[in-house]
């Protein structure tokens, strides 16, 4: 940064510099508050030059509407947009589905519960994002432990997961929580769990990440991907239960930094989980869970930044419109 005055130079500083001397009390104070190494990390952040940003790298058409075939059918496949006391990230994701093509119902844990709504009635199921029991009991546990100990819904969440026609998407506190019904999911054995962010600190942010190659239903033909989306956790650190399982489970998506290299530095990965891993699927494709929030920028006017000329549907629609041409 140069300034002049009168044809003299009064100011002739790099940037960083600047930045840094702007940052270092902000950073002092993170350093006590959160975890100090993430806070060292995000300082140093300031002085990288070479750091391009964020950027779409998409290996498809954002503007090609694959379920628009089975839209222009008229039926609507109903999906049950799955919330428990707490959770609040149901009504992005309803508009999300209903966008490409389904018809989301509102289905309160309550609901099934009582009997009075069964999954049979559906053929998808999105476990939605927020904070289900203020997360007292750890993140999703108590959401699943309220599945898992009560006979009528393990019987119909086990049922809903052995039938062949069935698909499922769990975001945020919906990926803790399914991560926890492993034992019901077939394929899922080797999902992890998900722990405190290594920062110490809750994570809003808008990240980078990849979308890996996998059977996914939801990620078809968009491996080799790389573009931002909505992170909102506080426990989204990926622990696998046995060593063994790092190697089995099915990834989907990594955090990686803005050169597309795959990275544990934050907080370009928000939670500091290995490999920058994020969501994983099942060996068929059809159940999947990720910790970011695709629901939350499925329009190109949800998008913090994005690029010129990128408006209507954002690049994340493509998961749910994969999905619709899935069920067909």
């Amino acid at each position: 940064m140069r300034i002049l005055r009168k044809e003299r130079v009064i100011l002739d500083e790099a940037r960083a510099d600047l930045q840094q001397a702007w940052a270092r009390t902000s950073h002092e104070m993170a350093k006590l508050r959160d975890n100090p190494a993430c806070a060292d990390q995000e300082f140093a952040r300031n002085a990288d030059a070479g750091d391009p940003g964020l950027r779409y790298a998409l290996t498809f058409d954002v503007g090609d509407d694959i379920a628009a075939p089975f839209i222009t059918l008229g039926i609507r496949p109903r999906v049950a947009v799955l919330r428990e006391q707490g959770v609040n990230g149901q009504v992005e994701m309803a508009a999300a589905f209903d966008a490409a093509g389904f018809a989301p119902v509102d289905v309160h844990m309550s609901d099934i519960l009582s009997g009075r709504v069964s999954l049979g009635d559906f053929t998808g199921l999105a476990a939605c994002g927020g904070f289900s029991y203020g997360d007292v009991l750890g993140a999703g546990g108590g959401w699943a432990k309220s599945i898992l100990f009560n006979p009528r819904a393990r019987d119909e969440f086990a049922a809903f997961f052995g039938r062949a026609d069935s698909f499922a998407l769990g975001v945020c506190n919906g990926c803790q929580m399914m991560s926890q019904l492993h034992d019901l999911i077939p394929g899922a054995a080797a999902w992890p769990r998900f722990e405190r962010n290594l920062s110490e600190q809750f994570e809003a942010r808008f990240a980078q990440v990849e979308v890996l190659a996998s059977p996914s239903i939801f990620f078809a033909d968009m491996a080799g991907s790389t573009m931002p989306i909505v992170v909102s956790h506080g426990e989204g650190r990926v622990v696998f239960r046995e060593a063994a399982h790092a190697a089995q489970a099915v990834a989907t998506l990594r955090y990686v930094d803005h050169h597309g290299a795959p990275t544990e530095y934050y907080p370009l990965n928000p939670n500091g989980s290995a490999g920058g891993l994020t969501g994983f699927t099942t060996a068929d494709g059809r159940f999947s869970i990720l910790m970011p929030h695709p629901e939350r920028v499925y329009r190109a006017a949800q998008l913090s930044w994005r690029p010129d000329g990128m408006a209507g549907a954002g690049p994340w629609l493509r998961m749910f419109r994969n999905a619709r041409r899935t069920v067909g």
